[in-house]
Parts: C-alpha cells; sequence; structure tokens
C-alpha cells in the first residue's frame, strides 16, 4: 500500500467504515473472458470501505498525483485512451460490471457484508490539472452516480482529524502538526 492510500483509508476509518486495501478480486474464468481478459491474474482494488450502517461497499481507486499536472478529465469524458488505461473501472462499464459482481459475491462469502450491499465508486485524487478539469469531472461524477474525492476534501477531513483527540496514526499526528493553530 502506497502513503496515499493509507491516508485516504485513515480517513475513511475516521468516517465509520472498515477498511481494506489492495484488496484481490478473484475472477472466474469466464468473467475473465467476458470482460476480454483471460489470462488476466486477479483484480486489485486500491481500497474497500464498508459501512454496516448503510450497508454500502465503497470502493476507491486512489491517484496522489501531487507532483504531476493531475487528473485530467479527458480521460473520463474526453477519449483520451491513454489517460483512460489508469482509470479502467471508470471507463470501461463491462469490467466494472463483471469486477463489482464478484466483489460482492465475495464479500458476503466471507462475512465482511451484509447481502446486498450498495456499491459506490470513487476516485481519490490529491490534485486535478485545472479548474475547467474539475468542474468536467464534477459534473460527470455526478451524472455517473460516483463520488470525487478531491484536494479539497482531503483537506477537509484532515481538519477534522487535527481539531479531534489524540489518534496514534500517521496521518492524524501530522494532521495535527500542521493545521492546529
Amino acid at each position: 500500500m502506497d502513503a496515499f492510500e493509507q491516508l485516504v483509508s485513515e480517513i475513511l476509518w475516521q468516517e465509520g467504515y472498515w477498511v481494506r486495501t489492495s484488496v484481490k478480486v478473484e475472477l472466474t474464468k469466464e468473467e475473465k473472458r467476458a470482460i476480454g481478459r483471460p489470462s488476466a491474474p486477479r483484480w486489485e482494488l486500491d481500497l474497500v470501505g464498508y459501512c454496516a450502517r448503510d450497508n454500502v461497499l465503497q470502493v476507491v481507486e486512489c491517484k496522489s498525483y501531487l507532483d504531476s499536472s493531475g487528473v485530467h478529465a479527458a480521460a473520463f469524458v474526453g477519449g483520451n485512451t491513454a489517460q483512460a488505461n489508469r482509470y479502467k473501472l471508470f471507463t470501461d462499464d463491462a469490467l466494472r460490471d463483471v469486477v463489482f459482481g464478484r466483489l460482492q459475491q465475495q464479500f458476503v462469502a466471507m462475512g465482511a457484508c451484509r447481502e446486498n450491499p450498495v456499491i459506490r465508486l470513487a476516485l481519490a485524487c490529491g490534485k486535478i490539472r485545472n479548474a475547467n478539469d474539475r468542474m468536467q469531472l464534477e459534473t460527470h461524477f455526478v451524472d455517473k452516480g460516483w463520488v470525487l474525492w478531491d484536494e479539497a476534501w482531503l483537506r477537509e477531513r484532515l481538519s477534522r482529524m487535527a481539531a479531534g483527540g489524540y489518534e496514534n496514526q500517521v496521518s492524524a499526528v501530522v494532521a495535527k502538526l500542521l493545521l492546529r493553530k
């Protein structure tokens, strides 16, 4: 797990989610053929959070992009295939349906969630390229029923951590050091 995934994981934990990182989805041979990847290894999800209160499985793709140009809207809405390959769950409907179907079966079978959870897809990113890309992404994500967690979302959650009681987590300690007055 990388540092950005750990940060998002700890934020979700603070918000009441049980969180697993690097979740392997065990696709069957038939499912692999259905998505056009017959020799693919197990599909890996960055984070899966479960909120028992709402019976929601939150699948989170994490992209920090802190020292890069950031997330480009063209990867999602403009047909830029080189960029889109980084976000397969967002850009390939068949893949998403198969992976989410198998994820639900796996988690229910192992007792990690209740029957028939709602599965939501989220992108957590540390940087979006520019204001125009942000606007396009926000509109596209709302239209698709996805969740976009950007820099503002991260800052707001870290500010909450800084204001809260002591937690022995790297994210909470750093938030307190940098954000408390």
